[in-house]
């Protein structure tokens, strides 16, 4: 999907904001390789730059968006063609890479080159990319027999769930350990808490592609969609909330389109949108988005306020925004500005004291930092180059977070808890903290979005309506605090 805009669907992306690391580049060995035509040399050229790529991120720990970023800001020479190849391929080979490293490393700790091209080449198979010329030169490199090649794409044909790609996988490569829990770090299951007959079901999701989802700003769904149509581009709308659409796996420069540039159109993960939808806050409300970073979030309470007011103007309510890094509250700025919102303020984090009054919000998000292990589909990096400390280093930071930003709460007010991790430690522990701790306030029970079942804590779990995974838990002040 390409999507050349700065926002992000979980504003996840802020946290990586900092310089590139550097880092010796890993070179691929091709000097035993006989390369004769024009599509076994482009395959070389790509496998090559997948490898330093591919090495660089796992060995600085950087973001895979960030370093491809960089890259290709770097290298302007490739056109749309080449950044698809690179980026699908790049984003691929960190989705199946909890099989792909089993696969013998050499003395340097990185893949040898015969491994490399099977692990390329079984990548391009399990995504069933389209470019089959590099697919056939990576097998080709790879040494791989025609019989194996058959084989594993019989059994993706006979069976294309994540059992069959298993399948696939141990055919080409001859690796028969391999497990579909493989697809997940360790750490992650034993933090991630998930009943056993949604576990694979997970794992699904976990192995997949998200869609592009978004929201429709000022206008309605409708008109929105049929006026996308009439641009060649297709919209599906989501049955759930009446403002939420999903542009799918279209390759789009969103900057291009007017309705984009006209604010009607915001990126969100349906995921994401759950929240703002938990929330509800009336037009009249004033709220406080405590860790706003870029915006989402922000946007989608202001937006809901206008949909409440079924007013154009929207002057009741308002929104402050607060977060500690100005570049992303610049760019809440600039996104607020497309979207021709007013009545949203910005407060930044100064220090630990809290940059807006005691007791005057009806309502109050925290969206606090987290793991990111429900962004997962999304970055699918992330989950082998963090460790369990991405999880176990956040819960006192986040208790502390909640536990101050919670005095802005008036009687009577709500307060959001919300995190895009399925980590039990950051959600249910630490409000279960907070709650011990804080006598005022009490759960509120709310009602899943996509199934319509009670709880006092809600997990979203990727695989209910393919979006990110989310966390949230409402509380309300007593009228009497």
């Amino acid at each position: 999907m390409t999507q050349n805009t700065s926002t992000s669907a979980s504003d996840a992306s802020v946290k990586h904001a900092a310089p590139v690391k550097q880092a010796p580049k890993a070179v691929l060995n091709t000097d035993e390789l006989e390369v004769n035509s024009s599509s076994e040399k482009r395959a070389l050229s790509y496998a090559s730059t997948l490898y330093g790529l591919f090495n660089q991120i796992l060995d600085t720990k950087q973001p895979a968006d960030r370093v491809l970023a960089n890259y290709f800001r770097e290298h302007k020479k490739h056109g749309s063609k080449d950044r698809r190849v690179i980026r699908e391929s790049l984003f691929g080979l960190f989705r199946w890479w909890g099989w792909g490293q089993q696969l013998s490393p050499d003395v340097n700790g990185h893949l040898s080159a015969d491994n490399w091209f099977m692990l390329l080449s079984s990548t391009a198979l399990l995504e069933q990319h389209s470019w089959q010329d590099i697919r056939n030169a990576w097998q080709g490199f790879a040494k791989l027999k025609s019989k194996r090649i058959s084989r594993s794409e019989q059994a993706l044909t006979t069976d294309p769930s994540v059992n069959g790609k298993l399948m696939a996988f141990k055919e080409l490569t001859d690796l028969t350990e391999c497990k579909i829990e493989d697809l997940l770090p360790k750490w992650f299951w034993q933090h991630c808490h998930i009943n056993q007959e949604d576990t694979l079901p997970l794992i699904e999701a976990m192995s997949s592609r998200p869609p592009l989802w978004a929201r429709v700003q000022k206008q309605s769904r409708d008109q929105l969609v049929s006026e996308l149509a009439k641009q060649g581009i297709e919209a599906t709308v989501n049955p759930h909330f009446s403002d939420a659409f999903s542009l799918g796996f279209q390759s789009i420069n969103l900057n291009e389109v007017a309705q984009y540039k006209q604010g009607k159109i915001e990126v969100q993960d349906l995921g994401s949108q759950v929240i703002g939808q938990i929330c509800q806050p009336k037009a009249d409300e004033h709220w406080w988005d405590t860790c706003s970073g870029a915006g989402g979030k922000t946007l989608q309470l202001r937006s809901l306020m206008y949909q409440q007011a079924n007013s154009s103007n929207g002057e009741s309510g308002s929104i402050t925004s607060s977060d500690i890094r100005s570049h992303a509250l610049e760019e809440l700025k600039k996104r607020a500005a497309r979207a021709k919102f007013a009545g949203i303020s910005i407060a930044k984090w100064q220090s630990d004291a809290l940059p807006v009054k005691e007791n005057v919000f009806d309502g109050v998000l925290v969206d606090a930092p987290c793991s990111c292990t429900g962004t997962w589909r999304r970055n699918p990096d992330m989950r082998w180059i963090d460790t369990a400390s991405a999880i176990e280093d956040k819960p006192v930071l986040q208790l502390d977070i909640l536990t101050r930003s919670s005095k802005a709460v008036t009687a009577g007010g709500q307060l959001v808890y919300a995190t895009c991790s399925l980590a039990f430690a950051e959600n249910q522990a630490v409000v279960n903290d907070f709650l011990a701790n804080n006598s005022a306030f009490e759960l509120l029970e709310i009602a899943h979005p996509f199934n319509g079942k009670a709880s006092q804590m809600l997990t979203v779990w990727p695989q209910e309506a393919n979006s990110d995974g989310m966390f949230v838990a409402k509380m309300v002040k007593a009228q009497s605090a």
